[in-house]
């Protein structure tokens, strides 16, 4: 009688842990990773790391190559050698990560080269390789791919201002786009590649803050009228935009003179009271403000926006105004200007694009793997982009998918909110508040 209860009771106990096993994976998936997950990856990798690193050729040896046998002189390669330093795994959401001390005499070329033989050896979906600094090598390991399905977290509070998340990363982090660190973004991608989410994710995830947004779009306001409730002005063809974006470096001058009578460095040093109103503007299409048709007076308008554009970037970093400037395709052949921009917009994203000198453009002068990893986008990873939004350099990441629907209905939920920007008071450029 005493077995039987035993067993029933060791039943019942089975069948809850399943059921809390169940609701954690529902609620809470990162914690069965790391009550169960992690420490088996981590067991592995401490394990299996001497012979990895033997078998792929990341060990040396500091015997000499010659031994004298008799009077033979023989060469060879030493049968043992030692392997780096690894630390210990630190857990990350869905992965792990490593640091690697290398040996006096090693370089991260080999290291880099063997992501994938690191990824089959420890079970891993991948293992990213990147060298942050001299002598150290840094090893992200993935237990399943983050970017197939994301999920969106429920918000535990308020974003900070100028703050949002607008998707995941592959290291398991959120991707977040914080103007406050990153003050201007480049974002290109081809028609259904995800660039017209992420645009209307940053627009929803903006709305609800104390910040005005401004739009140009110069495809007659196809994409960004539809969140007008939102929009503190919007442009929808390059003459209004010249004149939009004349305004908004008059107004960046403005806050110049208020900042020097303040002694303050930025606006972000004003008292609360004092502070202008943030500005986020949003370009929709960029090549349309620069292609031209010959015409003088028509390179003469497209010179005007350009030379504003570049002069909003170069001054608005420290007066809380900030550009998003997106496009499907972004090359040296618009025009100089283009390249003098790029240069001012420290952010990048580049999903997935039909012409290889767009992601050249985008990330080629921050790192030549980028623009090979941004190049191997498919066209069934929609919302997948390479991004410089990670600490240590670029990253994959995927935008959480949020519909024009969403982003029109949370436009219209805070249009009671859209600040009132008096000097783009004329008809013509305000948005269309319904």
């Amino acid at each position: 009688m005493g077995d039987s209860v035993w067993l029933a009771f060791a039943l019942a106990l089975l069948a809850w842990l399943l059921v809390i096993g169940q609701h954690v994976q529902a609620r809470r998936p990162e914690w069965r990773w790391y009550l169960t997950g992690y420490p088996v990856m981590a067991l592995r990798v401490m394990v299996t790391w001497r012979k990895v690193a033997q078998l792929n050729d990341l060990s040396v040896s500091y015997q000499p190559s010659r031994r004298l046998l008799g009077e033979l002189v023989v060469r060879g390669e030493p049968l043992r050698g030692l392997a780096p330093q690894l630390s210990f795994p630190r857990p990350l959401p869905g992965g792990l990560r490593l640091r690697v001390k290398l040996r006096p005499g090693q370089t991260p070329a080999p290291f880099l080269a063997v992501g994938d033989a690191l990824a089959h050896a420890w079970r891993a979906h991948a293992v990213r390789v990147v060298s942050p600094e001299r002598g150290l090598v840094v090893f992200t390991a993935s237990a399943h791919d983050p970017l197939e399905s994301p999920r969106e977290r429920a918000d535990r509070g308020s974003a900070e201002l100028l703050s949002i998340t607008v998707g995941v990363l592959e290291t398991g982090r959120p991707w977040v786009m914080d103007f406050r660190r990153v003050p201007h973004w480049l974002v290109v991608g081809a028609t259904r590649s995800g660039k017209s989410t992420l645009l209307a994710r940053l627009v929803a995830q903006l709305a609800p803050q104390p910040v005005a947004l401004v739009g140009i779009d110069c495809k007659g306001g196809m994409e960004l009228g539809l969140f007008g409730g939102r929009l503190s002005a919007l442009a929808t063809s390059r003459a209004e935009a010249v004149t939009m974006l004349g305004a908004l470096v008059d107004e960046a001058h403005r806050r110049m003179r208020t900042c020097r009578s303040a002694g303050a460095r930025s606006v972000w040093d004003l008292p609360e009271s004092a502070r202008p109103v943030p500005v986020v503007v949003i370009v929709d299409e960029l090549a349309e403000l620069y292609l031209t048709n010959g015409s003088r007076d028509d390179r003469a308008e497209a010179e005007r926006c350009s030379t504003a554009l570049l002069r909003l970037a170069q001054l608005g970093a420290a007066l809380g105004m900030h550009l998003v400037v997106a496009g499907q395709r972004v090359g040296s052949d618009l025009g100089p200007g283009v390249t003098a921009l790029r240069a001012q917009l420290g952010g990048r994203i580049c999903h997935r694009v039909n012409d290889p000198g767009t992601a050249e453009m985008t990330l080629g002068d921050l790192n030549k793997d980028a623009v090979a990893v941004a190049q191997s986008i498919g066209t069934n990873e929609p919302g997948v982009a390479v991004t410089t939004a990670d600490a240590e350099g670029w990253v994959r990441g995927r935008t959480y998918l949020t519909s024009p629907e969403e982003s029109k209905e949370a436009a219209l939920r805070h249009a009671g909110g859209t600040p009132w920007l008096p000097f783009l008071s004329t008809p013509v450029e305000r948005g269309e508040h319904s």
